[in-house]
Formats: C-alpha cells, structure tokens, sequence
C-alpha cells in the first residue's frame, strides 16, 4: 500500500477567496492599496511568509513580521472558514483509505489552522493525520516538512507519494525522493508544476489513484 501526502489549498481545498481577503485586509491595515497588487492567486499556497514578503516587495515594504500578525489573526478569525472541498476529493479520499492506502495532509500552512480546516470540512475520518507549519516559523520549509513526516511516521520513500497544485510541493517531493503528482484544478498551472519537475500532472482526482508507487 502506499503513503499519500496530500497538500491542503489548492489540492483538497479550495481556500483562494479567504486567503486573497486576508491578504487585502492585510495590506490595507499596513497602509497600501490592496488593488495596486492585482490578483494574488499566485501568493495563496507557498509558505505564508514567503507569500507576504513578496507583496510588500511591491509596496517597498519590508515589514513582514508585522504583516504576519496581522495576516494570523484575521485568518484565525475570519477567513479561515471560506474555503470548501474541491469537487472529487472526497470521493478520492473514501477511494484511497478504502484500498488501504495511508493519508496525510503535508502543508505549508500553519498545522493548528490545518487542523481546523480539516475538521471545518468533514474530512477528518479520510484525514487523521495532518502535518504542517509550526508556531514561530518551524518547518516552513516544505522539504523540511516531509523529511519530517517521513521520520516521524516511518513511511518508505519508495512507497510515498506528494501530491500538490505549487512547485514547492514538487521540489520538496524531489528533494526527499519521492515520487510527485502536480494537480490542475489548483493554483499552480501546467508550466509552473512542469518546470519544477512534477512526475504526474493531473486534471482530475479520479486519475490519482493509478499514479500510487507500489515500493
């Protein structure tokens, strides 16, 4: 059977309106107008700090901290809950743990705001295992992260699987040799998930499961 690392905006959920308001909210309340930095899509995904770095780039900005404090406080209050279930993931995820397969959310969000959006979803039987960012910046680094997971729970390389929608999930996978599967519906693209080196581009989550290694 083989282990399944899943990424959690943009692969199970659909998070881009309450994340692009939290980040508007944000940047007007560090003073800037949120419409100078256009659609934000491609900030929803990577690591929170790298995402907010780059966004006060456009403002001549470099008050991270801060924008980060504000940024955790509207989400854990507000915007956490606008987000739903990708179409398919469910049945996906029903799919896989009835084969026997092992999952695992494996994000970059902080892993106390992961946790909550999973049970906020209903997804907590497919999903009792959740990884993620912690407190005070450790494992933002998404490599990091899986090598974490790995150790932590002892899941073969050769029977691991990441599957995700950025290119920080396709360079973690590779920089832990596993096997990666870049998904469509999500906030990457085709040519960002083909330039990082995604072994599988999908369009659909019925197409996953012939993708699993077997180790």
């Amino acid at each position: 059977m083989a282990s399944v690392l899943l990424d959690l905006d943009g692969t199970i959920s659909d998070s881009r309106p309450g994340i692009a308001g939290c980040f508007r909210f944000m940047l007007a309340q560090m003073g800037h107008d949120p419409m100078v930095a256009g659609d934000v899509t491609w900030a929803v995904g990577p690591p929170i700090a790298v995402s907010i770095r780059k966004l006060l780039e456009i403002y001549g900005d470099d008050r991270v901290d801060e924008a980060l404090l504000i940024y955790r406080a509207h989400y854990s209050d507000v915007a956490i809950y606008d987000c739903t279930v990708f179409a398919g993931i469910s049945g996906l995820l029903t799919e896989l743990r009835d084969a026997g397969h092992i999952l695992c959310v494996a994000t970059s969000k902080r892993r106390d705001f992961a946790d909550r959006v999973v049970d906020y979803l209903g997804l907590r039987p497919l999903l009792p295992k959740v990884y993620g960012a912690l407190p005070g910046g450790g494992l933002d680094n998404k490599a990091d992260l899986l090598a974490e997971i790995l150790r932590v729970e002892g899941y073969d390389p050769a029977a691991t699987i990441m599957i995700g929608d950025r290119y920080h999930d396709i360079h973690a996978a590779k920089a832990n040799n596993l096997l990666s599967a870049g998904v469509l519906w999500g906030y990457g693209g085709a040519e960002e998930l083909r330039q990082a080196g995604a072994d599988h581009l999908v369009d659909w989550p019925e197409e996953i499961p012939a993708l699993l290694p077997l180790g």
